[in-house]
């Protein structure tokens, strides 16, 4: 497989916003290269047109595979595994929304909560201050949270609805 210049520059870029998001750049780049292939990959191929180890490329599988935007395929002929992304970009947002809650702002809440309870059992309390910020983080988060729950629990065309309501609402607030 080669690389057309746009799906290079999809690739190169879609790698350099993984790194911003927290994303190592190879494997933004690897579900880029899947996202936009009109056929699944092998493992040997996407080193190929990447120029990346093949270590790299079997680890950044793995990781896609764990967060659940990358499958794999078996094809008449070919004993090797092949790749694809999801092309659903609605379901790839949400796996990706509900892994960054999981690994962001699940962890926060948490130490958020614990944090609270430390400051109201101790016996020379932290500084009102400190006791204020963290209220008012924990306030907000879980307020985020709940509002996500619920939005989540909302069927995808109500979702979408949601998404193109809010477009407007904010357009109708301004």
């Amino acid at each position: 497989m080669k690389l057309t210049p746009a799906q290079s520059k999809l690739v190169l870029h879609w790698g350099e916003m993984g790194t911003r998001w927290g994303i190592n750049r190879t494997v933004a780049q690897i579900h880029a290269l899947l996202y936009f292939s009109p056929k699944p990959l092998a493992a040997d191929e996407i080193t190929e047109v990447l120029q990346v180890a093949r270590s790299h490329v079997s680890n950044s599988l793995k990781e896609l595979q764990a967060w659940g935007i990358v499958g794999v395929v078996h094809l008449m002929g070919d004993r090797r595994d092949h790749f694809q992304s999801l092309k659903d970009v609605w379901q790839t947002f949400e796996i990706l929304l509900d892994e960054r809650k999981r690994r962001e702002v699940d962890p926060m809440l948490k130490v958020l909560r614990e944090t609270s309870a430390m400051m109201a059992e101790e016996k020379s309390p932290t500084d009102a201050y400190t006791q204020e910020r963290v209220g008012d983080l924990l306030t907000f988060l879980e307020s985020v949270d709940s509002w996500y729950g619920e939005v989540r629990r909302l069927p995808r065309a109500a979702r979408m609805k949601l998404v193109t309501f809010g477009a407007k609402l904010s357009q109708w607030l301004r």
